[in-house]
């Protein structure tokens, strides 16, 4: 088996890629903030006669979804912090340490972000604004909050991060195996999307939010990634693999 010293050399980054989606998406949603899609898109899962969202209430939704879901995502965390550990000592993961370290501190990075962040611009949730049942006054991501005695904690949203975060996977696989980390990119891709209009639906975000927490979360994985694990290849390594091989 390969040691650390052989990891193979990264394969080529494309930065405008790999940041220009995420600027221009930021920049449509900071554009988004003039139009009303949010709020139709909240609409579509809101109730009037029962003033309520659909989702609200549901077991599916909350139990399953949002916190059995959630608990899933911490155990997969928990077995990479041991693996990691287990690292310095099983031979047959030493060779692995690195990406080890990487998917810890990314997970470690894009889960508790969150808090802070939301604790910090208090926007409130769909499900207590006045056009929804509540008592509370909308406001754009970049305007002043109104005066209240709640603030809100909903960007961005916690329960999309716990999807997204595992973007890490895409970054730990890309060299060794990069057909499994695209595999791993549509899974991450898809199960944040899933969690995403499950707390829509229930009135916990608005789509912009979930958006935005997607964004940051491949930003702190590709972060990760380009710190400890990515490694062009060396001139040496580029001439080796440009001279034809011998039969």
């Amino acid at each position: 088996m390969a040691s650390t010293a052989a990891r193979p050399a990264s394969r080529p980054l494309n930065f405008w890629v790999c940041l220009g989606v995420p600027a221009i998406t930021a920049i449509s949603l900071v554009l988004l903030e003039l139009t009303s899609l949010d709020m139709n898109l909240a609409k579509l899962f809101y109730d009037p006669v029962a003033g309520e969202f659909i989702g609200r209430h549901s077991y599916f939704l909350e139990d399953i979804l949002h916190d059995r879901a959630k608990q899933l995502v911490i155990a997969f965390s928990v077995f990479a912090i041991i693996g990691f550990i287990g690292s310095f000592f099983i031979a047959r993961l030493k060779p692995f340490k690195r990406e080890l370290g990487c998917l810890v501190m990314s997970l470690a990075l894009a889960t508790s972000f969150v808090t802070p962040v939301k604790a910090v611009t208090a926007v409130q949730c769909p499900w207590s604004l006045e056009q929804f049942g509540g008592h509370e006054t909308y406001s754009e991501l970049l305007s002043p909050r109104p005066q209240t005695d709640k603030p809100g904690r909903c960007w961005p949203g916690g329960h999309a991060a716990t999807g997204f975060t595992l973007f890490a996977l895409f970054f730990v696989l890309r060299d060794r195996r990069p057909r499994l980390a695209r595999q791993a990119f549509v899974f991450a891709f898809a199960l944040g999307t899933v969690f995403s209009v499950s707390r829509m639906m229930q009135g916990a975000h608005f789509f912009s939010h979930n958006v935005w927490t997607a964004i940051f979360c491949w930003l702190i994985c590709l972060g990760s990634y380009y710190y400890i694990l990515y490694r062009p290849a060396s001139k040496a390594e580029k001439a080796s693999e440009a001279q034809p091989v011998s039969v």
